[in-house]
């Protein structure tokens, strides 16, 4: 399995659940209508230029339908295809291949949508600088593996997973707690976690260098402010021998203004917008009697 691609359960999973949706309780009545002996070939065709992603969640849908269908693939997950593209073609039973198709296709475009729209960020981020464009767990229920597969193929990497992988202190953990109490209670629970704290303005930073957290969440700022949290946090390594933080920038962040911060020191730029509001990449199905 490439990395790029989502955790085989998880396919499994997501199309049976998909299938599940559109088949019960009767099947696909319509397709019933045709013989079962009639032959098709198709072919997946990009309508508009983008990243592929979620093949292996097509593969399944056939698979899953009808183990005699074939398809014969030419491009991988995290391949840029163009327009008019052919990246798949399908042999078998037309019957079996009308009822997997629209299944099929809502995987690939939504997962290829969110590679298209991930690529755009890092490309517009490594024009000025060096951060990392990352995901976050705005993801659609039920989706969150196959939709961060997709940002991977995109060139973008994964914020937590979910909220087991790590701490993050948020304002509404702050407001009880504290930073120093908040860092010291979870150096003292979990003392092998990694602690990401989130903040808003500098004096906060400072907070959050002095309570040694391995990674701080600018949310919000404007460049000038985060330009001036990277400097506080450069000194403060300096200083004291320290590693710096992991920065990462987010909160309102768009392709017009990714390229600024990308440019500013810091070491992560994270986009809700990869994967809870990505366009559709428009991928077709033609359909031929064989």
């Amino acid at each position: 399995m490439s990395v790029l691609e989502p955790p085989r359960s998880s396919v499994v999973e997501a199309v049976t659940r998909a299938i599940a949706e559109d088949l019960t309780p009767l099947g696909d009545l319509t397709s019933g209508l045709l013989p079962p002996e009639l032959q098709a070939s198709a072919a997946f065709v990009v309508r508009t230029p983008g990243v592929l992603a979620g093949r292996a969640c097509a593969v399944e849908t056939f698979r899953q339908i009808d183990e005699s269908v074939d398809l014969a693939w030419s491009a991988v997950d995290g391949d840029h295809v163009d327009a008019g593209q052919t990246i798949a073609t399908v042999e078998g039973p037309l019957p079996s291949i009308l009822t997997a198709e629209r299944t099929a296709l809502n995987f690939l475009g939504h997962l290829s949508g969110i590679a298209t729209t991930t690529r755009r960020y890092v490309d517009a981020a490594e024009a000025t600088g060096r951060a990392c464009v990352w995901d976050t767990r705005k993801t659609t229920p039920g989706l969150r593996s196959l939709e961060k597969a997709a940002v991977r193929a995109g060139g973008g990497a994964n914020h937590r997973g979910n909220l087991s992988d790590w701490i993050l202190l948020k304002d509404n953990h702050l407001a009880h707690m504290g930073i120093e109490g908040a860092v010291a209670a979870a150096r003292d629970r979990w003392p092998a976690r990694t602690v990401h704290l989130e903040c808003d303005r500098l004096e906060q930073v400072e907070e959050a260098l002095a309570a040694g957290v391995d990674a701080i969440l600018l949310d919000n700022m404007s460049p000038e402010g985060v330009s001036a949290c990277v400097a506080l946090a450069d000194d403060h390594a300096a200083s004291t021998g320290r590693r710096r933080p992991l920065l990462e920038v987010s909160g309102g962040i768009s392709l017009e203004t990714i390229g600024r911060y990308a440019g500013l020191g810091v070491d992560m730029i994270s986009v809700g917008g990869l994967t809870n509001s990505a366009p559709v990449l428009d991928i077709g199905l033609d359909i031929g009697l064989a």
